[in-house]
């Protein structure tokens, strides 16, 4: 392993935009790794475009842009959390199909492996049943929700992303050439331990299972200790 500098895409979670990551401060990473904030359709500058609809087809379309904007004689590292995180690993396969050696790490967060899953949903649910369903998944509302203006914009982007996270499921296929690290908040009461390691069948490569102080939002509760994982990734 070497202590070189790499390329961090960042996948957000449900509801939230690439907002989230460029608010990261640059230090923990001392010019080892460039954050690219990866923005999905429909929020923030991109608010005007349909969201995406499915996990597999968003993974897949994501993956030139990313190539694009990433350093290309950099290894490329992936982080997604909960929703973010099944999204990665379907760029995951998508890179690994089409350049195959380009993708060095994969982190998952908050999220059991791709095969998991909830058996409540709440897809379907009127505005204030599927408000209180997704607190209940998650242990986390974010305070614009409770603002009727804002609401009313960031209402269809959650339950665009909640419904394509509910309905995901992955396509057979080999596991990942990439070694995974799964990570997870110690108190999560939404993915368990077990789940979590889950992800260990989905790689050829090494696997390695985190957990770090917080809830299934520990990365917004403080992103700290994440950052302290993350920016010491050795390829």
């Amino acid at each position: 392993m070497t202590n070189q500098p790499f390329t961090l895409v960042c996948l957000p979670f449900a509801g939230s935009g690439a907002s989230f990551y460029r608010a990261w401060p640059p230090v923990p990473f001392g010019g080892q790794a460039r954050v690219l904030a990866i923005q999905f359709p429909g929020r923030e500058e991109l608010f005007g475009e349909e969201p995406f609809d499915d996990v597999r087809s968003a993974g897949a379309a994501l993956v030139p842009d990313v190539l694009d904007e990433a350093d290309p004689d950099a290894p490329l590292v992936l982080f997604g959390h909960s929703l973010g995180a099944v999204v990665a690993y379907e760029m995951a396969r998508a890179i690994e199909r089409s350049h195959p050696g380009r993708l060095s790490h994969l982190y998952v967060s908050g999220s059991p492996g791709p095969r998991g899953g909830r058996t409540e949903r709440a897809t379907g649910l009127d505005d204030e049943e599927f408000l209180a369903r997704v607190h209940e998944f998650a242990g986390y509302r974010h305070e614009a929700f409770d603002v009727p203006e804002l609401r009313e914009i960031l209402l269809p982007v959650l339950r665009a992303d909640v419904a394509m996270h509910e309905n995901y499921r992955p396509a057979d296929g080999e596991p990942l050439a990439a070694p995974i690290t799964a990570l997870r908040g110690a108190d999560d009461l939404l993915v368990s331990a077990r789940q979590s390691r889950e992800w260990a069948t989905w790689t050829r490569g090494a696997f390695a299972y985190r957990e770090l102080p917080g809830s299934h939002m520990y990365l917004a509760e403080s992103p700290d200790p994440l950052l302290r994982v993350l920016s010491s990734t050795r390829l």
